[in-house]
């Protein structure tokens, strides 16, 4: 932001009227997030510099409390319990982002994916590619994948390691400036961390919806102090937040570089000299996620050489090209029917050309366009 006066500028060197912009920023960002038409938007919106400030001022005396949310399933791209939060802890959330994003980002490796600015799916899997022409020597060398996930991630989060994790970078990120801003942050973790969502919430749909839900995947059949939602903003930025800790023990202490992760999902690309031993660090990996209250998924694991291809966001990655997985194109294809049908939107379709269209998917793209009848000349 620039400063046009004198008077702007005193006006924001008072912590309240500071807080009170930045909650602002916050509600702005808030409204982009695809959620405009919602009745509990619109009943903020009609008074926003009143519920503004009454936010704030829940802030500044410690009476704010997350609201009760919706939760809801979804089958796409597979089967979930998604918990929506209320717009006014929305906007919360996004201030708590934006004050502790960017140091964040600059403590994660280069090979965290998920949610973050400039990365994500299609940038992971260019990772991905990168790893196998480096390792492979530009595919004159034989090179392996060990690929594995972790059981239940969200599910199975500890709160209070999480709040300690969350802790550990916030007494960092203020370390000599432990003020006001501080306090705030440090009262707001504990407050989402160790809020409850299934207390007080409502669920959307019909009960049976759930009833294909694995009890793994579902917050309502945890034990009490374990699992956080999955849909919420803070929810994703700590979900990098906590395997911070697994990427930079695999990458420093274990000696792998060549690795990346996409939320729970994670690889690691050795040469054939190097398979014993990553074969061996498997146990060790096991133990580390053990130590911070997580598992390693039995069956989602697997060791095999990469021109076999690995299958990546989406995607299947072989040297030298890379293909749609079998997934996305189901779903492409579901989306070009639809829309067809007139029962969904073209930039859904859109959505999955843009995300094709860095792969070699050519002949895939023709017989879908074929299949539904489609002109894709």
């Amino acid at each position: 932001m620039i400063l046009t006066n004198q008077e702007e500028k005193q006006w924001l060197s008072k912590f309240e009227n500071r807080l009170l912009f930045e909650l602002y920023v916050a509600y702005l960002e808030a409204r982009k997030g695809g959620k405009r038409n919602t009745f509990d938007e619109h009943k903020f919106e009609v008074n926003e510099f009143e519920n503004l400030i009454s936010l704030r001022d829940s802030l500044l005396d410690k009476s704010y409390r997350p609201s009760r949310g919706t939760a809801h399933i979804i089958h796409n791209p597979v089967i979930r319990e998604i918990f929506a939060a209320s717009f006014r802890d929305r906007v919360i959330h996004h201030w708590m982002y934006n004050t502790v994003y960017d140091w964040w980002d600059k403590m994660f490796i280069e090979d965290s994916y998920s949610c973050r600015e400039g990365k994500g799916t299609q940038y992971g899997i260019e990772r991905l590619a990168r790893h196998i022409q480096s390792v492979s020597d530009n595919y004159s060398k034989r090179t392996w994948v060990l690929k594995m996930d972790i059981q239940g991630y969200f599910m199975s989060l500890p709160r209070k390691k999480l709040y300690e994790r969350a802790m550990w970078g916030l007494n960092r990120q203020f370390k000599g400036n432990y003020g006001k801003k501080y306090e705030l942050m440090r009262f707001l973790w504990a407050q989402t961390i160790f809020d409850d969502p299934c207390r007080g919430v409502k669920r959307k749909g019909w009960p049976r919806a759930w009833e294909p839900l694995p009890d793994s995947k579902s917050l309502f059949k945890q034990p009490p102090g374990v699992g956080i939602v999955i849909g919420n903003l803070t929810s994703q930025l700590l979900s990098n937040v906590y395997l911070d800790q697994l990427d930079r023990y695999i990458v420093y202490d274990l000696k792998f570089p060549h690795y990346g992760r996409y939320v729970d999902d994670f690889y690691i690309i050795v040469t054939e000299d190097e398979l014993a031993r990553a074969k061996e660090a498997v146990k060790y990996i096991e133990v580390y996620l053990r130590r911070i209250g997580l598992t390693l998924h039995p069956q989602k694991r697997y060791i095999q050489p990469v021109e076999r291809g690995v299958a990546f966001l989406g995607a299947v990655v072989y040297p030298g090209r890379v293909l749609p997985g079998k997934r996305l194109i189901r779903n492409a294809r579901e989306a070009f029917s639809e829309t067809v049908a007139g029962v969904r939107d073209v930039e859904s379709v859109v959505s999955y050309l843009g995300h094709m269209k860095h792969m070699s998917s050519k002949k895939i793209l023709e017989r879908l366009f074929d299949g539904v009848g489609w002109d894709y000349q």
